[in-house]
């Protein structure tokens, strides 16, 4: 199958995302996906083949290294990027420098913006409504989508007004 992007070089890269519930699944060739950002999937998880190999080489007389694992469910790196899977919350914690790379990658940011509870007061609403609209914002002027950057930043501004005023009130949160 031929690139999608160039429409001259054999696909070798399969690509599928996932954005507001909508899948949508690009194949490329390698100049073409290391100019859109991706690299190899191996490469972004901390992939070494040095220790894949180490490992199939232990019974050959080549000493192996040990592998860090998470003192709650025993799983290794390897294993974790093998299975795609975290094996436990602790793993986060143990291998955190090798999972940052592909948690950035793949989520966009390192920090958790979940949704709020409907107990959650005004003043913290509309904070957070505002972290949203500069996120999308920031994202606007990097596609260079330049009226929706304007509505956004009108938005905002709405927003700073309303928090100011809820704040003038004195109302408690």
């Amino acid at each position: 199958m031929l690139c999608q992007s160039c429409e001259k070089k054999q696909a070798t890269t399969h690509i599928k995302t996932i954005l507001n519930g909508e899948l949508k699944e690009y194949r490329l060739c390698s100049d073409c996906a290391k100019k859109y950002g991706y690299t190899s999937f191996l490469g972004d998880v901390g992939f070494d083949l040095d220790k894949l190999f180490g490992s199939f080489m232990e019974g050959f007389g080549h000493s192996g290294r040990t592998q860090k694992r998470c003192q709650c469910c025993g799983s290794s790196f390897e294993d974790i990027a093998k299975s795609g899977k975290v094996g436990c919350a602790e793993c986060y914690d143990t291998f955190y420098e090798e999972l940052l790379p592909s948690v950035r990658r793949i989520h966009g940011r390192t920090s958790h913006t979940g949704k709020l509870a409907h107990s959650a007061g005004t003043g913290v609403r509309i904070r957070s409504e505002i972290a949203k609209c500069r996120s999308e914002l920031e994202q606007a002027i990097k596609e260079q989508a330049f009226e929706k950057a304007a509505e956004l930043r009108d938005r905002i501004r709405e927003l700073e007004k309303s928090s100011e005023a809820h704040a003038d009130t004195g109302k408690k949160e």
